[in-house]
């Protein structure tokens, strides 16, 4: 089956190549990690697909950002730290016992970057850490599934 994925992946022109595993990196629970290992098994090469996905996966996580951003700072209004629901000041103390860096690195194992971020934005932390952090994550991830997937595609041939 993989034999095939690679013949078919073989026969597109290089740039359809890079869209769709770009593509696969904006899919929330695809992403970059998932995109990488996609795009490595179907043939491309590494410095290709990973790249690709990374790429993606950014660029849908800068536009929940920003969004989540812009959303807050409409809903949120004057309103003061005083008026958080009970739920939501749980929800607000989590985050900041882990931190921005904490939620983004971890963030993967639940949910994807797109939710982790614009929640992380919406609990009221800087927007460029956030975007720095899941840069970060996003790149650690699929850097790293994707090296895993080429060790493991050339082990099996």
């Amino acid at each position: 089956m993989i034999e095939q994925l690679q013949a078919f992946t073989d026969s597109l022109p290089p740039a359809v190549q890079w869209i769709v595993v770009i593509g696969l990196g904006v899919i929330p629970f695809v992403e970059s990690y998932s995109g990488s290992v996609i795009g490595v098994l179907a043939g491309l090469p590494f410095f290709v697909a990973v790249p690709a996905a990374i790429l993606g996966n950014v660029a849908s996580m800068l536009f929940a950002v920003f969004a989540a951003h812009r959303l807050r700072g409409v809903v949120r209004g004057d309103r003061s730290e005083a008026e958080l629901s009970p739920r939501r000041a749980k929800l607000k103390q989590r985050f900041e016992r882990f931190g921005v860096a904490g939620v983004a690195l971890l963030g993967p194992l639940a949910l994807p970057s797109q939710i982790t971020s614009a929640a992380t934005v919406s609990f009221g932390a800087s927007r460029n850490a956030v975007i720095l952090w899941q840069t970060v994550s996003i790149i650690v991830w699929g850097a790293g599934c994707g090296a895993l997937a080429a060790l493991g595609a050339s082990a099996v041939t």
